[in-house]
């Protein structure tokens, strides 16, 4: 019998300071994904998150707000833990560096670097950034600032104590270039081999306690505090029990993914593995370095004051869109733009139109046909076999996509099933087929159900509650992967719009019109009663509707107008599913010159009457199809 995979992931444990922002939200929710994943695929998992609460930055906030760094640190911990409790967020550990069992660990590594000689005092100086909390040399300014911040830096010159960094420089060379999966992405391992050409310099590894005094004190030296790098880092081997629990820790360690921004890639990929290579501790399997949340190019900051409240964005929208967003907007390992406007559209696209409506229809047709019990699967046809066939190679893409951190590709290839099924939906009519076949409509209405039910557990990991609502619907809670959970007569449950849409109120901003501006503009709306009379109205049958691929808003509809077929583009998408508008009598507008809408010709336009965000099509009752529709 093999043994289960054991999958273990961190997340950078994020400053004390201050309250979080839609950056950390992103890797927390990641390495959230990543573990439902791997826990799907019935793999054991431990993912451990937390907080640094040492250092200059969490001093200065404690000693602003008129308390102790302690109390500070105390305030601030529940305010991230109810943040990713709200996020869905199942961490398995939440380690603080106040706690004691990091404390020791700490200390105890600072004595096994320096016994083996790899500690020495030296008198430094350095252009030191608060916000980085570390020194930066001249080669690494950018016009004389942070690189980061883009702040000037205080030079500082003190006595300190060094770790011999330079002393592994080439034994980190060898070990990146021996293991590929050490630092990923590839652009990010040539980033550092690329650094490590010139001479590295040793770590300054302590702080005086005359300039800080918030830190884990020197075993050696009870005048210094550690430096918060040297303590940060070392929560990654705290966290599963290095120093206190070895079985546990020889478990997870070091088959370990550091999930972390590219912007602490040096300390992760430098200063990391050369402390485990002193302290004689295994190096992680891999360091994987994502990219920026950026806001019109700039990345996203507190310091910079363009950061995204993630609790707004949950307040408004609910959790699972802002999660689904995250996920399937930023390609792992490049920089991603965060937009209001891209947020809105991927979520009325993806979730509302293809994912939300999908659920919608299908339960609605159950609900009118087959008394609201799942029908029968029938004798598959090609058409069935295709779907299925298309389920379990898309189950068996996640996997692999999802293992290789591509996250937003294996999510992609999810809705592009879900699409597929939609396109099943309009091709089989199942609203039609009902009145000539019924059992044919209930074959495809349970395919188009049991889709639904693997697309739910396919993306369970990063929509975990609206993912349930579906199960829930189906009385699938707790079924496998594999097609066929469906049973025949179970009863389907009312559900909730499960995406409803965003509607985006026109904020366009006009300039004051003076009062001939006004005069102009109401007679260039004004037309005459002759040029009224120009308009030919008929009425119409829908005989086809289906959705516009890859449009929000668009339905195109085939309709007899009376012994001539036409083609019809409308944007009603959001008031009307195609079922909804088959057999309906219409009344079109018929002599407009052809329009191309999205590249598909439209002949013609519908006649709605519209109040507030409510429109309702213009129908008639029993004419002939065809008949002119006259005014008067």
């Amino acid at each position: 019998m093999s043994e289960t995979k054991k999958f273990y992931v961190t997340t950078p444990i994020y400053y004390a300071n201050d309250e979080p922002h839609i950056g950390h939200s992103y890797t927390t929710i990641l390495a959230d994904v990543l573990t439902r994943y791997h826990q799907s695929a019935g793999e054991e998992t431990f993912f451990l998150t937390g907080l640094d609460e040492h250092g200059l930055k969490v001093q200065q906030a404690a000693e602003a707000n008129g308390i102790d760094p302690q109390d500070h640190c105390d305030k601030m911990a529940p305010k991230w833990k109810a943040l990713w409790e709200k996020l869905h967020i199942r961490y398995s550990n939440f380690i603080r560096t106040t706690e004691p069992r990091h404390e020791k660990v700490v200390q105890d590594v600072l004595n096994n670097v320096n016994d083996a000689g790899d500690i020495y005092v030296d008198e430094y100086g350095g252009h030191y950034c608060v916000g980085c909390e570390r020194f930066y040399t001249e080669k690494e300014l950018e016009g004389g600032k942070c690189p980061q911040h883009e702040k000037e830096l205080e030079f500082i010159t003190e006595k300190n104590y060094f770790f011999r960094m330079s002393k592994y420089q080439q034994q980190l060379i060898d070990y990146i270039n021996d293991n590929p999966e050490f630092i990923q992405p590839e652009h990010r391992k040539n980033e550092i081999l690329g650094f490590l050409r010139q001479p590295l310099e040793d770590l300054c590894i302590s702080r005086p306690k005359s300039r800080l005094s918030w830190g884990v004190e020197l075993p050696f030296d009870n005048d210094y505090v550690t430096y918060v790098w040297f303590d940060a880092l070392l929560n990654y081997v705290t966290g599963p029990g290095y120093g206190s629990d070895a079985e546990s820790f020889e478990k997870w360690w070091p088959e370990t993914v550091h999930l972390i921004g590219k912007d602490i890639l040096m300390t992760h990929a430098v200063y990391w593995p050369t402390m485990l290579m002193s302290a004689g501790i295994p190096l992680p399997k891999t360091i994987f370095a994502h990219g920026w949340w950026l806001m019109k190019e700039s990345k996203m900051s507190k310091s910079l004051g363009n950061v995204v409240n993630p609790l707004e964005l949950i307040d408004e929208y609910g959790v699972d869109p802002v999660r689904y967003y995250l996920m399937r907007e930023m390609v792992l390992g490049q920089d991603s733009n965060f937009t209001m406007e891209s947020f809105i559209k991927r979520y009325n696209a993806d979730l509302a139109n293809d994912f939300g409506n999908l659920l919608s229809r299908v339960s609605r047709l159950i609900e009118k046909n087959f008394d609201g019990k799942l029908p029968d699967w029938g004798t598959q046809t090609p058409a069935e076999e295709e779907i299925k066939k298309s389920a379990v190679s898309t189950a068996s893409n996640m996997n692999a996509l999802t293992h290789a951190m591509r996250i937003n590709e294996a999510i992609e290839e999810t809705m592009q099933f879900i699409r597929s099924v939609n396109r099943y939906m309009e091709q089989q009519a199942p609203w039609k087929l009902v009145k000539e076949d019924k059992a044919a409509a209930g074959r495809v209405l349970i395919t188009a159900a049991e889709a639904l039910r693997v697309g739910a557990l396919l993306l369970n990991p990063v929509m975990p509650n609206r993912t349930l609502t579906v199960l829930e619907t189906l009385g699938a809670v707790g079924t496998e992967l594999k097609w066929g959970g469906l049973i025949p007569g179970n009863e389907l449950k009312k559900h909730p719009p499960l995406f409803p849409r965003i509607e985006v109120e026109n904020k366009t901003k006009t300039k004051t019109k003076t009062k001939t501006d006004a005069k102009e503009k109401s007679v260039e709306n004004v037309i005459t009663f002759d040029e009224f009379l120009k308009v030919e109205l008929k009425t119409a049958k829908v005989v086809q509707a289906e959705i516009v691929e890859g449009a929000d808003r668009l339905l195109k509809l085939q309709i007899d107008v009376g012994g001539e077929r036409r083609q019809i583009v409308a944007g009603v998408a959001e008031f009307y599913s195609p079922e909804d508008l088959l057999e309906k009598m219409i009344v079109i507008v018929t002599n407009l010159t052809p329009a191309k809408i999205r590249g598909i010709e439209s002949n013609g336009m519908l006649l709605a009457a519209k109040k507030g965000k409510k429109l309702t099509l213009i129908t008639v009752e029993n004419p002939e199809i065809g008949s002119g529709v006259s005014v008067g």
